[in-house]
């Protein structure tokens, strides 16, 4: 049965009774207040829906994660960060970013990324648990991507390109910095061929629980002002 939040209460059910078809569904209701968000980040579950739905919770069994260290970066594209065509910043304007992300896309009707979360993110941002990364041609933003940091775990959330290989140079650049700063794991919620590419992979939802209680509490050497 699925539980519905009380908004007087951050508690989240345990991860296992997330449902097992629509895989990962864990709760519904609650809102989106910043506590909110952060605790369903520690729990290990994520906010998605669409405009019109109730706020749903979820946490996927398996889990699709990559490991710093794990990530593969193609010739093609080490080739095209050589280059240095694009310029790659980071926490420069998440606003624009999360917006970006937001747009709509060819395979997909409507958008998850609703004005209410988009408000929501902006507050995580301004407390600097979200962050965001900004691929630059000239000074024209073509891409980026945001999530959230907590202790050393990146929590990915979205990417946008609007030329190509955009969001892979903003993400490989990302990668490379998670990786310099010690972070242990990066989130990426669902499969997608993507992020299979980059060297992501399933694990099951409690080696990700792991993940979660070892190195949430874990400082970084993180420096979002580069």
């Amino acid at each position: 049965m699925l539980t519905w939040l009380q908004r007087d209460s951050l508690d989240f059910p345990p991860l296992e009774k997330a449902m097992r078809e629509p895989n990962g569904l864990l709760a519904a209701g609650g809102d989106l207040s910043a506590e909110r968000l952060i605790a369903a980040y520690r729990h290990g579950c994520f906010p998605w829906f669409s405009e019109g739905q109730p706020l749903l919770w979820w946490s996927p069994d398996p889990r699709t994660v990559l490991l710093p260290e794990e990530f593969h970066l193609s010739r093609s594209l080490a080739k095209l960060m050589r280059q240095q065509r694009l310029r790659v910043t980071f926490d420069q304007d998440f606003a624009a970013v999360i917006r970006a992300c937001a747009e709509p896309r060819d395979y997909a009707d409507g958008t998850w990324i609703t004005e209410s979360m988009q408000q929501a993110y902006l507050q995580l941002h301004r407390r600097g648990i979200a962050h965001s990364v900004e691929v630059w041609q000239g000074e024209q933003l073509v891409g980026g991507l945001y999530g959230l940091a907590m202790g050393r775990l990146f929590f990915g959330e979205s990417m946008f390109s609007r030329i190509d290989n955009a969001s892979k140079v903003g993400f490989a650049t990302l990668v490379g910095k998670l990786r310099e700063w010690g972070f242990a794991l990066i989130d990426c919620q669902m499969p997608t061929q993507h992020l299979h590419s980059f060297g992501a992979r399933a694990i099951p939802r409690r080696e990700f629980a792991a993940y979660l209680r070892e190195h949430l509490e874990q400082g970084s050497a993180a420096d979002w002002r580069v």
